[in-house]
């Protein structure tokens, strides 16, 4: 079935349709992506928060311009990695990038793995407080004193929001923490509170869930893999072109267990090792976040499986008929 079908004239805006290949690192969403943008006419936005930055292609796993066919990919290299992105500003720029595929009569394809930025798009985020820097080296502070106090605040202040952020996830907790204490009520009521998602779409949301063991060998050959390519080089010629040590993208898996060889902390072999454990820990978090996620049908598999892109272009087949006007309309 092809795509431009759904561009019939019906009375009554349209609904417009919106895929979303979501899954764990390693899983193999950007190839899934490409076969059904290639099948569907469509065109892919990008939804990993590292893949916006200019200069993170190998520890990002980007697909290089030369495999991306005919397909055009949106939000990839758009930031400089001194730059700032947060869920907000992507959820800006998605929903113009959507948008404009929609208008142009093709299929927009959302594909990456990050859980939060899938729903600031999809769900919107509430008005939260602008950082404030006094109280964000406060609370640094406290935790660099006493490593797990910030978790233990959060707890307190706000239980959900500290049962969803990992203990260590400094960066998180500092932020839930602030707008707790700058709003005066918990980050949970902050980001419950008024949502705008985008309008107009239905969207198909697919996750890839191959098994446990056969993602991680998977990951396993991955990072030996970027190592072999040159990440940590890659991490040179940033540093070299004067982004700090401390920037955001730097504190990534990968990045940071590049920099510690670059500054002579650890081995290479030590970084590949810390690397693949802390990737595994992260997919882990990722199937968590998804599988609460509403409405998100699961493809046991690789994105790459010949039998997983069967059942993808099956269920899309279906979803693309069903926002179809009834026959005589």
């Amino acid at each position: 079935m092809g795509f431009r079908r759904y561009t019939k004239k019906v009375s009554g805006p349209p609904a417009r349709p919106l895929v979303a290949i979501l899954g764990p690192t390693a899983s193999g969403k950007s190839a899934l992506a490409l076969y059904l943008a290639e099948r569907y006419q469509g065109e892919i936005v990008n939804c990993d928060s590292l893949q916006v930055y200019r200069g993170l292609d190998i520890g990002t796993a980007k697909v290089p311009p030369a495999d991306r066919g005919s397909i055009p990919h949106h939000l990839i290299d758009l930031f400089d990695p001194g730059d700032s992105c947060d869920a907000g500003r992507f959820a800006n720029l998605a929903t113009s990038a959507i948008h404009g595929i929609a208008r142009r009569g093709l299929l927009p394809i959302l594909a990456g793995g990050t859980g939060f930025y899938l729903r600031a798009l999809l769900d919107g985020l509430s008005p939260a407080p602008r950082r404030d820097e006094r109280v964000r080296l406060r609370l640094g502070a406290i935790e660099e004193r006493r490593p797990g106090r910030l978790h233990q605040f959060l707890r307190r202040l706000d239980p959900a929001t500290a049962a969803r952020i990992h203990p260590r996830d400094r960066q998180k907790l500092a932020r839930a923490v602030e707008i707790c204490l700058l709003e005066g009520r918990s980050a949970t009521e902050v980001f419950e509170s008024r949502p705008r998602p985008i309008e107009g779409f239905t969207t198909l949301k697919l996750a890839l869930d191959p098994l446990r063991g056969d993602l991680r060998d998977r990951i396993g050959a991955r990072t030996r893999a970027m190592f072999a390519a040159g990440l940590v080089e890659e991490v040179r010629g940033l540093l070299r072109g004067g982004l700090p040590p401390d920037a955001r993208p730097l504190g990534a898996i990968g990045y940071k267990q590049a920099c510690a060889v670059i500054e002579g902390r650890i081995a290479p072999e030590e970084a590949i090792q810390l690397a693949f454990h802390a990737t595994c820990q992260y997919a882990k978090r990722q199937m968590t976040w998804f599988r609460r996620e509403p409405g998100i049908t699961f493809l046991a598999g690789f994105g790459a499986d010949a039998d997983v892109q069967a059942a993808a272009a099956r269920l899309v087949e279906r979803f693309l008929e069903s926002l179809q006007p009834p026959s005589g309309i």
